[in-house]
């Protein structure tokens, strides 16, 4: 379970801001034990309850320069108040996190958990949130952590009585589970604790001017330990806050009212004014998140998108600059082929095929619509899915299609995968994540092989559709786009040159890329920008659809989605989920919404609806991400440390 702790110190000469800072270090650290999966705190200086979250361990949010910068704010305001001659508390409570509910990736279910005026943190897991919720469909759900319920409730019933002793009891009356918890409310000059386990213990001084408080006896004693608590505040009783019990500190003397019967029924209350502060404190979140990105009034994009600017309107430079995607046509498709097509039924053209729904779409209208006779291709560079390939099987069975693989040494090829990520994570540089697909360029390769091979000359790509496209990936290098619509493939030679200069500078500063994957990735870059691209493109030609596409092969071929994942893009390849994680946590956008805000531009979704789609598919795909993990080789759970530590765009 996690861990909660905290300190409220009182006007005590031999407590200075040093003092306390260095304590509530301490606490953090004794604390990690408990969980290492996200860190936070609350810091209740009188005037403001300031909090900072963050996924990762203690160590890492005790380096994030914003700790310094809400603590030393925090401790310079209490001891000006002191300095002055003006009674003042500190309260700091904190949070060590291991994640039962509500992926720690998403800010908002990591602790303190803030909601109506109310930062709680909690130990412990309620097993009746989803009833709790039914139960009161007045309360907001913005996370998935069920601490935000619990929390909610408490002020909810605070605010029909006004008594938080009575509000405690009735929330945990209500719930089911364990909880031990510590609370704030912006209009009470009370801190709340209270646990239905006993795993809550706490600290103070003859004087009362000390206390601190953890989920375990053993925590407080290598705190009194260490930091040498005693020598400067005298010595510390430590007692337990039973089970079934509630503890109030007085954020003005100190002063500690205990409480008991949690869990018991609870008689209404008649409405009470009983210990409200004079005014309401503010709360102020310095948590980064994506979240709170200023975004398009047009579409999705948020500010940190590459090269972003926003006119007086709040419209993006991409909305302003969209040029309505116009395909050639079906019968430019029709008169492009046709020399091709053969006259005794032979194969006539060579369907690039992932599995993916483009490529199943597209093999489907080469096959049905156009009359052709195609043969399906797929490189396997390691990392197409289980899925892909039963996606493959259906349509190449049902369609009478040969099928013609060529496979890379796969283990190889992971291993210069996980090459390249462990030297990312050495250095996160947003622009070098594209080395992690390197690998899948050789298709291009092997089409042209392919088609020397067999003597069949046309090749078809289902790629390239202009929705589906993602200029960000060459921005993160400081590429500008000249051209809408254009495809890796159609870089200007001016472009190219300057993504080579930015991906020798990066290895350059990162050692680790020097490894044995160099010689792919200089053929992967070889034949997606040196060679000629002399393939057609079939989204070039046909208005891409998604209900369209997606319908059809649903219907006619039981096209298979993924059971992590409500979108179904990218599915058939392992890396997006990975890649798609990195993009959302540091620079707060993913490749769905790039295709979601094209897809606006088009006309073809609202901005309501794309944000909706948009919430759901940045979801992290926690499966996908472990089987990925797995089969390139690398410690996810440590990767998404160091990625959750990494500088954000925002």
């Amino acid at each position: 379970m996690c861990g909660i702790f905290g300190l409220v110190c009182g006007h005590d000469a031999r407590i200075d801001a040093a003092f306390a800072g260095a304590v509530v270090e301490t606490l953090f650290r004794c604390s990690e034990a408990r969980g290492k999966e996200a860190a936070g705190l609350a810091v209740h200086d009188g005037r403001t309850i300031n909090v900072l979250k963050q996924a990762g361990s203690v160590d890492e949010f005790l380096a994030n320069p914003k700790y310094s910068e809400v603590m030393d704010a925090a401790l310079a305001t209490w001891a000006s108040e002191l300095a002055g001659g003006r009674a003042s508390t500190l309260a700091i409570t904190g949070h060590s996190r291991l994640v039962t509910n509500g992926a720690q990736t998403e800010g908002n279910n990591n602790q303190p958990v803030v909601a109506r005026g109310s930062v709680m943190i909690h130990n412990g897991i309620i097993v009746n949130e989803r009833k709790l919720w039914e139960q009161n469909p007045d309360l907001e759900r913005t996370a998935e952590v069920d601490t935000e319920v619990l929390v909610n409730l408490l002020r909810k019933h605070f605010d029909e009585s006004h008594d938080v002793v009575w509000a405690t009891r009735r929330t945990y009356a209500e719930i089911e589970g364990a909880a031990s918890v510590a609370c704030f409310l912006d209009d009470v000059h009370n801190l709340l604790l209270a646990t239905n386990t006993g795993s809550l213990f706490y600290a103070t001084n003859p004087e009362k001017t000390f206390v601190a408080f953890a989920s375990e006896r053993f925590i407080l004693q290598r705190l009194l330990d260490a930091a040498g608590v005693e020598e400067r505040v005298g010595h510390c009783a430590i007692e337990q806050l039973k089970a079934g019990s509630g503890l109030l500190i007085d954020l003005g003397d100190l002063r500690l009212q205990s409480f008991n019967s949690l869990g018991a029924p609870v008689a209404p209350a008649a409405r009470r004014e009983l210990a409200l502060g004079e005014k309401r404190v503010a709360i102020v979140d310095h948590t980064k998140s994506g979240k709170h990105l200023r975004r398009c009034k047009k579409c999705i994009l948020p500010e940190t998108y590459p090269f972003m600017d926003f006119d007086a309107e709040g419209v993006c430079r991409y909305c302003r600059n969209w040029k309505t995607i116009a395909v050639k046509g079906e019968e430019a498709l029709l008169k492009a082929v046709e020399p091709y097509r053969s006259k005794d039924g032979k194969p006539d053209v060579i369907v690039a095929f992932s599995g993916g729904r483009d490529s199943a779409y597209g093999l489907h209208y080469v096959k049905k619509n156009l009359g052709m006779n195609p043969v399906a291709f797929t490189y396997d560079w390691g990392l197409v899915t289980d899925l892909a390939r039963r996606n493959q099987a259906r349509l190449c069975g049902k369609l009478g299609v040969e099928h013609i693989l060529r496979s890379a040494d796969i283990p190889t090829k992971r291993r210069y995968v996980r090459r390249n990520v462990e030297a990312w994570l050495k250095k996160p540089e947003l622009g070098m994540v594209t080395l992690f697909t390197a690998g899948d360029k050789q298709f291009y390769k092997y089409a042209r092989e392919l088609r020397q091979e067999t003597g069949i000359k046309l090749v078809i790509f289902c790629t390239g559709n202009m929705i589906e496209d993602t200029p960000y990936k060459t921005g993160l290098c400081g590429v500008r786009e000249k051209d809408h619509g254009m495809t890796l493939t159609g870089l200007h030679f001016s472009d190219e040159m300057q993504l080579l200069w930015y991906y020798f500078k990066n290895y350059l500063k990162n050692p680790g890329y020097w490894n044995e994957s160099l010689k792919d990735t200089l053929d992967a870059y070889y034949q997606t920008f040196v060679v000629k691209d002399d393939f057609l493109y079939l989204y070039h030609y046909l208005k891409w659809d998604e209900r369209t596409i997606v319908d059809t092969i649903r219907g006619e071929y039981d096209w298979e989605v993924a059971t992590d994942t409500t979108t179904t893009w990218r599915i058939g390849d392992g890396t997006a989920p990975f890649y798609n994680y990195i993009y959302m946590t540091i620079a707060g956008f993913s490749e769905d919404e790039v295709m979601l805000s094209n897809m606006i531009r088009e006309g073809v979704l609202t901005r309501v609806e794309a944000l909706a789609k948009a919430a759901e598919f940045n979801k992290p795909r926690w499966p996908s991400l472990r089987e990925y993990a797995q089969i390139v080789g690398f410690n996810l759970e440590e990767a998404i440390q160091k990625i959750n530590a990494a500088p954000k765009l925002y």
